[in-house]
Parts: C-alpha cells; sequence; structure tokens
C-alpha cells in the first residue's frame, strides 16, 4: 500500500504541475511553468509541506496579478481556481495519509481517505459547470487532465481504506472498496493501477480462505505484470501464488512459483525477494522431512536477512532452524536458536512503530518461538529457564500496552527523556522503511547507523530509571531472584498455553511456585475446544447462565486438579495467580471442584498478577516505580493487618454515580458511596456533577484508599453502547484517559477500587487490557487495585463493597476482605458467580 500511494502521490504532483498553467494565457504558464517546476523539484519528487506552501503562494500572486483584467470572466476563473486549490488540499491531505498509515492510525487513515473522495466529488461537479462555459474549448486539455487525478484521487482513497481493511484482518470489508477501486481503474486505463489493486484482491480472499478466488485475481494481475513488463510486480504476485497452493497442500506448485519469483529476484538483484522466497522454498522441504535441504535454504535466507538487517524476518528463520534441530532431536542447538529468535523478538517489540506494533501484537508468529522455546526447556527438565522466558515475556507483553495507549510516566525528566527516544525511534523506522521498500535516499545506510546509535544511547538512559526501565527489558532475571519475592505461605501459580505450533505437541503448562520451588505440570488439551470452553464460559458467568457448573468443573480439572496435590503439599493461605491470554477474562475463582463441592474461593484467598517481580514495594518513595511484589507478604489467612485500620482510619475518598443519565447512569453506586462514608469518619464522596477529575486530583495523594463507582471503559474498541471511548474512566466533566494514570499522585494509594469497569472478550483478543490496566496504575504507584471484568448488579456491588470495606476495618488483608465478601454473597440471594465473581483483587494481597 505505501508504495502505491508514493507512486500515486508523485504521479499527482506531475499531473498538478502540468494543469495549473492551462488555467490562464499562454504567455503567463510559460513564465511561470520553470518556477513551478523548480518548487516541486523531478517528476517523481515527493513535495514537502514548504513546496506546497511556496505553491499556494504562486497561485495567491497570480491571483492577484491576473484576476483583475479579466473581470469579466472572474466568476468562471473562480471554478479553476477552486479546482486547483483542491487538488493542493488533496496533496496535503495524501501526505498525512502516508503518516498516518506508517504510524498506524488506521482510523484516521480510513477517515482522511474519505475527505478525499469528498473532494474528488466536489471537484467532478465543478469541472461539470465548466464544461457550460463557451471557454472551455481552449482548457479541453486541462478539464481532461483533473478528470485524470479526480480519478486517481478516488482511487487512493478506495485502495487506502481497503488496504487498511486487508492489514486489520478483515477481507470482507477490503473487497467492498479495491472492486470500487478497480472499476475505476478500468476507466482510468491504467495497467500498472490494475495489476496492484488487483493483487491487494487477491491478498483480501488469501486472508479470507477463498483460495480459488485468490488465484483468479492472482493470475490477472501476473498477465498484466508480465504484459507491461513490471518484473518486481511479477515476482511478488509469483510469491502469493505459492502461498496459496502451499496454503491447499499443493506443494509441488507452491515450490515451482517460489522458483519462479525467487530467480526473477536473483536477476532484479532484489535481495528482499531472494531471502524471502528462499525461506518459503525451505519450508516446503521442512515440511516433506528433508531437513539437510531445508536447512540450507533457512541458512542463506539469513545470511540475506542478516545483511539487510531486516529483523523480522530473521526471527522467523531462526525459529524455522530451531524447529529442524527439535526434530532431528539435536535440543541444544535447537534452544540456542529459539533463544536468539526470542531475543530478536524482545529487542525489536521495544523499538515498532504504533502500526506495526498493533498487527505485532494481534499476531501469533511472535509467540511461536517463545512457545516451543518454553516446551522445549521444560521437556530438557529446565523449568526454572522456562519460567524465566514466561515471565520476561509477560513483561514484555505490558510494557506493549503501555506503549500502544502512550502512557506516561510521573517524572517529568523520564518522560522527556522517552518523548525524544520516541521521536528519534519513529524517524528510525521510517529509514527501514525506506530500506526495505527499495527507496534509498543518500547515505541512508550512515544514516541508519546514526540513528541507530543514538536510539540505543537514549534507550540506556532510560534504563537507569526504574521507572522506565521495564519498557526496555529484555534479559532473563534469575529465578532465585523471583522467588525471593515469594513469602511464606504463598503460591503462585500460572498456566500458559503452549499450542497451535507445528511439530509442538498443544497442552498447558502449569507452573507452581513458592519461595523455595518450582514445579510444572503439562496437561494435553485441544486448543479450539480450550479456547471455546473459556469464551464459553465466560458467556455463561456474565449472562447469569447455566448454573449446572459443567464447565466451571472442566476447567478446575484442566488448570487445578493436575497440580492440586503440589498445592496442598504447601498448605498455602494465599493462591496468587498470574493468568495469561484469554484466561485473564475468567476469574479463577469461580472454578469448581465436583470431588469436594467447593469453588476454588472457598478454599483459598486468591489475587492476582501482573507478572512476577523482584523488587520490593516502596510505598513513599516518589522517584521509585512500583512493581507488584509479594516481597514480605507473610500469611493472609486468620491474621489481622493493623494497617489496614489505620487506613481506614483516615477515611475513603469516593466517587459515584458522575453522569446520572443514560447510558451512563448507575443509580445504585450512590447509595454504595454514601454507605462507606457512613462506615469511615472523615471520608469523602462526590456525586454526580460533583464528581470531577479536578475533586479527584486533589484528594488522591491524601486518601490510601480510593473508591470510584463508575464506569470504566477497557474494551479495546471502546464501550459504545455507554458512548466511552477505550481505555477511559468516566468524571462528571470528562472521560479520563488511564494513559495518564501516573499523573495523578498515586504514590501513596494502598487501593484504588473501581467497582464499575467494562470488558469484553472478542474472537482474538488476549486479555492484555485486563492485566494492562492494572499494570498502568501500579507504575502510576497504587499497590493493589481492585477491578471487574464486567458491569454487575448495582445492588449486588453495593452489598459486597460494604461487606469487604467492613471485613478490611476487623484487620482482615485486602485478599481475605474480598473472599470473605465473596463467601457471604454466595451465602445470599446473588450466590450466582455473575454476582461475586467479577470483582477481582490484583497485586498486593495484604
Amino acid at each position: 500500500m505505501k508504495k502505491f500511494i508514493i507512486t500515486v502521490l508523485a504521479l499527482g504532483v506531475c499531473l498538478i504541475i502540468m494543469i495549473f498553467p492551462l488555467m490562464v494565457e499562454t504567455s503567463w504558464g510559460q513564465s511561470k511553468q520553470l518556477m513551478i517546476e523548480e518548487a516541486f523539484g523531478y517528476q517523481h519528487k515527493i513535495p514537502t509541506d514548504e513546496e506546497l506552501h511556496r505553491f499556494e503562494e504562486e497561485l495567491q500572486k497570480f491571483e492577484t496579478e491576473n484576476i483583475i483584467p479579466y473581470i469579466q470572466i472572474l466568476e468562471k476563473m473562480k471554478k479553476y481556481i477552486l479546482i486547483t486549490r483542491q487538488l493542493i488540499k488533496a496533496m496535503k491531505l495524501l501526505k498525512k495519509m502516508l503518516n498516518m498509515y506508517l504510524q498506524g492510525q488506521y482510523q484516521m487513515v480510513i477517515e482522511t481517505c474519505q475527505e478525499i473522495s469528498n473532494i474528488t466529488h466536489e471537484i467532478n461537479e465543478l469541472r461539470k459547470e465548466i464544461k457550460q462555459y463557451p471557454v472551455y474549448a481552449q482548457n479541453e486539455s486541462w478539464v481532461t487532465n483533473v478528470e485524470k487525478i479526480t480519478t486517481q484521487l478516488q482511487i487512493i482513497a478506495l485502495v487506502g481504506v481497503g488496504s487498511i481493511y486487508v492489514e486489520i484482518g478483515q477481507p470482507e470489508r477490503a473487497l467492498d472498496y479495491l472492486k470500487q477501486a478497480l472499476y475505476y481503474t478500468s476507466t482510468f486505463n491504467n495497467n500498472s493501477y490494475e495489476s496492484m489493486i488487483l493483487s491487494q484482491i487477491g491478498n483480501a480472499y488469501s486472508g479470507s480462505g477463498k483460495f480459488t478466488e485468490a488465484l483468479h485475481y492472482y493470475e490477472k494481475s501476473l498477465s498484466i505484470s508480465k504484459k507491461i513488463g513490471n518484473r518486481d510486480r511479477e515476482a511478488w504476485t509469483l510469491n502469493s501464488i505459492g502461498i496459496v497452493y502451499n496454503a491447499v497442500n499443493m506443494q509441488k506448485k507452491a515450490l515451482q512459483y517460489y522458483e519462479d519469483s525467487l530467480n526473477i529476484g536473483k536477476q532484479l538483484g532484489n535481495q528482499v525477494l531472494q531471502s524471502w522466497n528462499l525461506n518459503k522454498i525451505g519450508e516446503i522441504y521442512y515440511s516433506n522431512h528433508e531437513f539437510k535441504k531445508s536447512l540450507s535454504f533457512f541458512e542463506e535466507a539469513f545470511l540475506i536477512a542478516n545483511k539487510l538487517g531486516f529483523h523480522t524476518w530473521k526471527i522467523n528463520i531462526l525459529k524455522n532452524i530451531g524447529a529442524i534441530y527439535r526434530d532431528i532431536n539435536r535440543p541444544k542447538e535447537a534452544i540456542d536458536y529459539y533463544q536468539k529468535a526470542v531475543e530478536i523478538t524482545l529487542g525489536i517489540r521495544g523499538k515498532l512503530m504504533w502500526k506495526d506494533r498493533l498487527l505485532f501484537l494481534n499476531s501469533f508468529s511472535r509467540k511461536e518461538s517463545v512457545i516451543a522455546l518454553i516446551d522445549l526447556l521444560i521437556n530438557q527438565n529446565q523449568p526454572s529457564k522456562a519460567f524465566e522466558w514466561a515471565n520476561l515475556t509477560a513483561k514484555a507483553d505490558l510494557a506493549d500496552y503501555t506503549r500502544l495507549i502512550n502512557a506516561k510516566v510521573s517524572n517529568p525528566q523520564i518522560q522527556q527523556k522517552i518523548n525524544e527516544w520516541n521521536q528519534k525511534n519513529q524517524e528510525l523506522q521510517f529509514l527501514y522503511w525506506q530500506a526495505e521498500n527499495n527507496y534509498y535516499p543518500t547515505n541512508l545506510v550512515e544514516k541508519i547507523q546514526e540513528l541507530e546509535a543514538e536510539v540505543y544511547s537514549k534507550a540506556e538512559e532510560i534504563r537507569q530509571f526504574p521507572e522506565g526501565a521495564e519498557l526496555f527489558e529484555t534479559k532473563l532475571k534469575d529465578i532465585k531472584l523471583l522467588r525471593e519475592s515469594i513469602s511464606e505461605g504463598t503460591v503462585v501459580i500460572q498456566p500458559i498455553l503452549l499450542t497451535n505450533v507445528k511439530n509442538v505437541p498443544n497442552t498447558v503448562a502449569i507452573f507452581i511456585l513458592t519461595k523455595d520451588k518450582l514445579r510444572v505440570i503439562k496437561k494435553t488439551i485441544d486448543p479450539k475446544e480450550f479456547d471455546d470452553l473459556v469464551t464459553s464460559y465466560r458467556q455463561q458467568l456474565q449472562g447469569l447462565g447455566d448454573r449446572d457448573k459443567e464447565i466451571a468443573i472442566k476447567l478446575y480439572d484442566i488448570l487445578i486438579r493436575p497440580v492440586e496435590d503440589k498445592i496442598k503439599a504447601f498448605s498455602p493461605k494465599q493462591l496468587s495467580i498470574i493468568a495469561t491470554g484469554k484466561l485473564r477474562y475468567i476469574p479463577f475463582e469461580t472454578f469448581y471442584d465436583q470431588q469436594t463441592g467447593e469453588y476454588l474461593i472457598q478454599k483459598y484467598p486468591i489475587n492476582y498478577l501482573t507478572r512476577l517481580s523482584s523488587r520490593s514495594l516502596k510505598s513513599n518513595n516518589v522517584e521509585t516505580f512500583h512493581e507488584t511484589s509479594l516481597q514480605n507478604q507473610t500469611s493472609l489467612q486468620n491474621q489481622t493487618f493493623p494497617q489496614n485500620q489505620t487506613f481506614l482510619q483516615k477515611g475513603i475518598f469516593a466517587l459515584g454515580n458522575p453522569v446520572p443519565q443514560a447510558p451512563q447512569n448507575l443509580p445504585g453506586t450512590e447509595e454504595e458511596v454514601k454507605n462507606l462514608a457512613q462506615m469511615f469518619p472523615g471520608s469523602q464522596v462526590f456525586l454526580h456533577n460533583d464528581a470531577t477529575l479536578e475533586k479527584f486530583k486533589i484528594a488522591a495523594s491524601r486518601f490510601p484508599l480510593l473508591h470510584l463507582a463508575t464506569h470504566g471503559c477497557f474494551q479495546p474498541q471502546g464501550c459504545k453502547k455507554l458512548n466511552m471511548e477505550a481505555n477511559t474512566i468516566l468524571f462528571a466533566d470528562q472521560q479520563f484517559k488511564i494513559a495518564d494514570a501516573a499523573l495523578l499522585g498515586l504514590q501513596n494509594t494502598q487501593l484504588l477500587t473501581l467497582s464499575a469497569c467494562q470488558t469484553a472478550i472478542e474472537t482474538n483478543s488476549n486479555g492484555e487490557e485486563i492485566a494492562g490496566v492494572a499494570y498502568i496504575f501500579e507504575r502510576a504507584g497504587a499497590k493493589s487495585i481492585i477491578a471487574t471484568l464486567w458491569s454487575v448488579n448495582d445492588a449486588a456491588t453495593k452489598d459486597l463493597m460494604i461487606q469487604f470495606y467492613q471485613n478490611m476495618k476487623q484487620g482482615m488483608s485486602k485478599s481475605e476482605a474480598l473472599r470473605k465478601a465473596k463467601l457471604s454473597l454466595i451465602q445470599s440471594k446473588y450466590s450466582h458467580p455473575y454476582y461475586w465473581s467479577p470483582f477481582i483483587l490484583i497485586g498486593d494481597g495484604r
């Protein structure tokens, strides 16, 4: 898409240069033409903003100097000038659209494409009016060129939107736009455009699994590419056809197309094509167990990718080489290659631009190397090393989330350094893109090397500050340091899905950690059945579904039963869960033991952790980045925590029902927060219009316990029914973006309760937003967070929250207080897990 836009953009500039002088007398055109060409440079140079501004100035000068003598046709000339102004406006939008695309601002790209489309309609209407003028015959070629460029603009707008939908995995929507673009291309009679769009339509069909249709469009694109001699397009289309044949298990045909594409790449000296096809050919031989042949192709592909500095390709090739060594029973070499692949993955994901990060997070390929590595390390009896990699990857997921929402840090000095790093890194990624797409400005290699050094240096500066270090963490933490953060009487459980990787058995690995020991058990699962089970269970819980506990029993048997004897052997007083993937969407406390007739919450107090950390809690140092830690956390059950009583003596700061109108009305929260004020003298409660962000900011540093009985939207696509944007909390005066949580002054916050959050499980969702929200507030200083997985009945929420705080007032830990509150609801009319299970405690359970 980027090449397409740049090509059309350059041609569009040339057309504007050609058609503008035709508006006026020949003498003016001849005198001004050189000036215009000088401003824009050579035909295929994309104009800068300054150059476009100079062009506008020339237009203004023309109006001043030349329009008055033609007063008798002033109104007619205005139409010509307006068209030219609209073309300049479209040119600026094209430049902006390319930058938006590179930064992953997909919605803005779509909106900009619509704006360009609207401009083309306006120009076409003006063009129709001009055709009625007597002077039209003198300017017919000008009007014809206007028609050409407006058609181009329309094509760009349609292809822009269609390409976005292909990229984000919505091929059906993409086809609507791409086929419209194809129609306009046929009227425009441009074979190069037609070939590009046909290939993109093939990509859309291939992405939706409609391979017959994909082949049809690829073949048409290939035919045109051959006809016009576009060898580069021909080679890439051959590669696409090979991918389709490989997908339908016609590997012999796939191999032929890959080889043809490879040969063209060699003839053109296109090393990108060569590396790509060598890897694809290697994959064909690997699938046929011709490991020696496969290895030679992978190694050749890697040499080229390494030379070009294409790190994302290196990851895939290293993973493939690791798979070969694993399959020929050379585990040491396999582990080495897998580790290299994961190390590169962790290294580059911190440098990705927004667009690429979004695609990276939504792609499964990012996980394949680490899944294969963890599985192999477990098989080689290296569970500690396997957990270290799993924990480091979990931290990277959280760091990715903070970057996706552009989360701030509280220290302005560090934030400034992060901003500077982001700017330089964006420049570096654009240079990488230029190299990958065969655009080579002067001294490109030298510029890349200089920027790489500068980006690395700035990252090292940020690493010196604890608050920013985790954003760039790529090194393993020793398991001994991690286990030291676990207290006596606490058991940590982390299940990790090891599924959907070729030649790796589908299992769930369940890690069990205590202060002194680490164990891991693998249980075989069917990935699709398990995914359906998790999705169905969330829907059942959230929708007040079936009470027969069938799915709760199955999940207990899969995730708890295999390690139950290990848990019992430690006699735990606290169970800490590190959930991963879609498991973040379901509350573990609802898993049901059919043998004892108990929910898991009836056996143990349960809290959740975003990851395991080796750092201590340092609650009073505003310069220190707080991480979830269990250090010095003693047995929580049947123990008093006088500090909680002390916190409550200071009262609670609570906000409730800030917008008492539909669809955001939460009437039950008013009684909820009023009761809290009555229970704890010194509390402050604000409702309706008084429940503002400003009041919260003022109170945040004074109260250790903060209670927000308001909507929180943490669904990636926003909460349309609530008219709320993604990753926001509702106040009376505004929707607060949690990306700015570090600026709220939460360093003294012991507990932040969000009693009306909203998350949603999607087909391809992975639950990063749930752990990510907690992580954001942990970074901001909060020691623990109570959040809800879905919106709950107001009355049930009120009862649970009041009971929870009363339990804390009696000296219970936060974890035990929440457990007892849930048990009280289980014995009431709110016994269904829908009412009590969505409230989860994340962080310090003391």
